[in-house]
């Protein structure tokens, strides 16, 4: 994966190596005398348990908290210290390895409407000594209530894979279609050395390794062919996100062409004039963050929205019950119309109805969709279009038996909101499959800003097991 964590990996694997900035003060008294104690020593050669030991936030991941505080000391209490941090660019310490990805450097960044404001703050997009506001100064343009759109970010992420001069690691257009472990034995000397120009690759350090990874896949050629390759490691990292495969309801119907499971199709509809303020009502099931876009989005196209979902509009576990109304004036807006628009009332905004603690039965031929209410009564819409927006998992079919077995709960797929993959808290690799690694959704670390200690824990692994530390 390509996204910000392959990014983050790639950089810290290209010799890039955070040092405490002498005389810089952290605002958490503790950290910043364990800071002091071996200023010489590079953060990725030092004890992550001990440095990340009673840090609090908002994120389960200790080291992602103390990455996140090293680069964003008080930035939760929405003050702007300076990092902690000084880098140093030591090539020597540099890990050959390779960055696969589907599209452009950013991952799922490029297929997210561009225009869309992110949830979190635009400084929390950052990578890395890159900060994201320098970038946008650099672009001449202000963040509008301290946040960007998704379109800024996929360009800062290109802009710094190439400032950073990553792009030699990174292979886009690429499709893996299988990682499984192999007996090293069986793969000859002759089929390595055409992948690695280096001599000194990992692979021949560590000799005594019998089992390695074996990753296949095809390059989608600039001709549209596709080039199948093939390429031995002895340790895999997977960053492949979770925006791969939506959720679906499991409802009958939901396989009709009027039904859609991605926001894009809303705004397809809306471009060819299929749906308008004259067409029935479009339902959106859903209560997150992109069943509101979907929502603002029609709202702002004067089209008629039947909003169905399973909570209550009081429920804490809402994403909206989470956010600061300062913020996020128009989520804000969003879930003022789910409480005052409801069915039973109808409120002041025309061409809106909510309908909590809902779920969608069936969606028929007719274009009819059948709800049914937390009472079992049940009532039938007919509706222009439908888009279910509950979420999406990640597409591991490229690994044995999809993944599962790497999952904390080993008999459900793996979700990166309630079934990660149980990865060490400080090495991030698989408890079930050593040399394997997690990063990212995939791992629990939903937000830009806290998948970024992931990669220091990854980096600082695969540097004691290379023995490149210096002693």
């Amino acid at each position: 994966g390509n996204g910000p964590s392959g990014i983050c990996l790639s950089f810290l694997l290209s010799g890039y190596t955070p040092y405490f900035k002498r005389h810089s003060l952290h605002p958490h008294p503790i950290l910043q005398r364990k800071l002091e104690e071996a200023p010489e020593v590079s953060v990725l050669d030092q004890d992550l348990e001990y440095l990340s030991e009673g840090l609090e936030g908002r994120s389960h991941s200790p080291v992602a908290l103390l990455f996140d505080t090293l680069q964003r000391p008080d930035t939760d209490f929405g003050g702007t210290a300076e990092s902690v941090l000084t880098w140093w660019h030591e090539p020597d310490r540099a890990i050959p390895h390779l960055v696969l990805g589907r599209n452009a450097p950013g991952g799922a960044w490029h297929s997210i409407e561009g225009s869309m404001v992110t949830l979190s703050k635009g400084e929390w997009m950052g990578l890395p000594d890159l900060p994201f506001k320098e970038w946008l100064k650099q672009k001449r343009r202000g963040l509008r209530n301290n946040r960007a759109t998704a379109e800024d970010i996929a360009q800062y992420y290109q802009h710094y894979v190439m400032k950073k001069g990553l792009q030699k690691n990174f292979r886009c257009g690429t499709v893996v279609t299988s990682v499984r472990k192999v007996s090293a034995e069986s793969i000859s000397n002759h089929s390595q050395k055409d992948l690695q120009e280096d001599s000194d690759s990992l692979w021949n350090s560590n000799e005594q390794s019998t089992e390695v990874f074996q990753v296949d896949g095809f390059f989608k050629t600039v001709e549209g062919d596709k080039e199948p390759f093939s390429i031995h490691a002895e340790n895999v990292v997977l960053a492949t996100g979770t925006y791969d495969n939506p959720t679906w309801l499991g409802v009958k119907g939901e396989n009709l062409s009027y039904v859609h499971h991605q926001l894009s199709a809303l705004e397809e509809a809306v471009k060819n004039n299929s749906v308008g303020i004259m067409s029935d009502p479009v339902l959106i099931v859903g209560a997150g963050l992109t069943a509101a876009d979907a929502i603002l989005f029609a709202h702002h196209c004067n089209i008629p929205v039947i909003h169905v979902f399973r909570r209550r509009v009081s429920d804490p576990g809402l994403i909206f019950n989470q956010l600061p109304k300062m913020m996020y004036p128009e989520y804000h807006k969003v879930h003022q119309m789910m409480k005052e628009q409801t069915a039973a009332c109808a409120g002041p905004y025309e061409c809106y109805i909510s309908l909590p603690e809902h779920h969608v039965l069936s969606f028929g031929k007719d274009k009819k969709c059948i709800l049914q209410d937390k009472n079992g009564c049940q009532k039938s819409y007919k509706i222009s279009t439908a888009l279910v927006l509950t979420g999406s998992n990640p597409n591991l079919s490229f690994l044995p038996n999809d993944g599962i077995d790497l999952a904390m709960n080993s008999d459900q797929p793996v979700n990166p909101k309630r079934n990660p993959i149980d990865v060490d808290p400080f090495t991030y690799e698989c408890i079930q499959e050593k040399g394997l690694y997690a990063l990212g959704p995939l791992a629990g670390d939903n937000f830009v800003r806290f998948v970024q200690g992931g990669a220091l824990a990854v980096a600082s692994s695969l540097l004691k097991k290379a023995n490149k530390n210096p002693p």
